[in-house]
C-alpha cells in the first residue's frame, strides 16, 4: 500500500481537490445547500479561513487558511463529507470494502493537498480555482459560475468583472495544457 505524506503546518494555507467517488454525478451543484450547511457547522466548530473556493457537480476546489496554532485540515475534510452524506438519501452504489468498514459512497477516500508555498503559488492556484468552470466547459467566461469564490472577489475589486473572459489559449499555456 502507498504512503501518503501530508504537509501538517500549524496556520498553514493549502489548495484542495476533492471528489465524488461517482465522478459522473453532479450531487455537489445538485445539494448545494447541505454542502454549504456542512461548511458552515466545520467552520463554527473548528475555524479556517476559505481564501477562494469552486464547486463544480463532481468535485470542489478551495484554499483553506488554519488558525495559526492548527494543522488539522485532515479532521475538517472528513467533517464536511460525513455531514454532506448524512444529508443525501442513500443511494449511491457501496463496494464491500466500504461496506464492511460502515462508510458512505458519496467521496472519495483521497484528496489532493498541497501547501501553498509565496504569493505567486497562492495567486497560480486562486486563478486555477476560478477557471476551473470555463476549462470543464460549464461556463464560457469565470463569473458564469455561481458556485465560486469570484463573486467575492470581484465584489471586492480584487478581480474585475470580465476576469478570465476570453483567455482560454493564454490560461492553458499557464497551467502547462495544450491549447
Amino acid at each position: 500500500m502507498r504512503t501518503y505524506i501530508r504537509s501538517f503546518t500549524p496556520g498553514g494555507t493549502f489548495f484542495f481537490t476533492v471528489n465524488l467517488a461517482d465522478r459522473s454525478a453532479s450531487l455537489l451543484t445538485g445539494h448545494i445547500n447541505e454542502l454549504r450547511e456542512s461548511v458552515q457547522r466545520v467552520r463554527d466548530a473548528h475555524p479556517f479561513h476559505i481564501a477562494a473556493m469552486v464547486v463544480l457537480p463532481e468535485h470542489l476546489h478551495a484554499i483553506w487558511t488554519l488558525p495559526a496554532s492548527d494543522a488539522d485540515y485532515a479532521m475538517r475534510w472528513a467533517l464536511i463529507k460525513a455531514g454532506f452524506s448524512r444529508k443525501l438519501p442513500k443511494i449511491e452504489r457501496i463496494g464491500e470494502s466500504r461496506r464492511r468498514k460502515g462508510e458512505r459512497g458519496v467521496w472519495q477516500r483521497r484528496y489532493w493537498e498541497h501547501q501553498i508555498r509565496d504569493e505567486n503559488d497562492f495567486a497560480r492556484h486562486v486563478d486555477y480555482i476560478h477557471y476551473n468552470p470555463v476549462k470543464h466547459g460549464y461556463v464560457g467566461s469565470p463569473c458564469d459560475w455561481p458556485h465560486s469564490s469570484i463573486h467575492r472577489f470581484i465584489r471586492e475589486g480584487i478581480l474585475p468583472a470580465n476576469w478570465g473572459a476570453g483567455y482560454i489559449a493564454a490560461e492553458s499555456a499557464l497551467w502547462g495544457e495544450p491549447a
